[in-house]
């Protein structure tokens, strides 16, 4: 899975006490650029456990 492949993607899950590690961040929305489909829960855990560094960076911007 490529996450240059994936637009509009959403992060929830950031509590300010994870900070800054936000570990219970999670991404929970997100489109294929080329179809525009959802992401499936599936698909989107799977983004989060192959791109830990982004996650971490949208929750910290989200967060500030």
């Amino acid at each position: 899975m490529n996450i240059d492949d994936v637009i509009n993607l959403s992060v929830d899950g950031i509590d300010s006490k994870d900070f800054p590690r936000f570990c219970d961040a999670f991404f929970y929305e997100g489109f294929w650029a080329e179809t525009g489909e959802p992401l499936t829960d599936e698909e989107l855990d799977t983004l989060g456990e192959e791109y830990p560094e982004i996650l971490n960076e949208m929750a910290f911007e989200h967060f500030i």
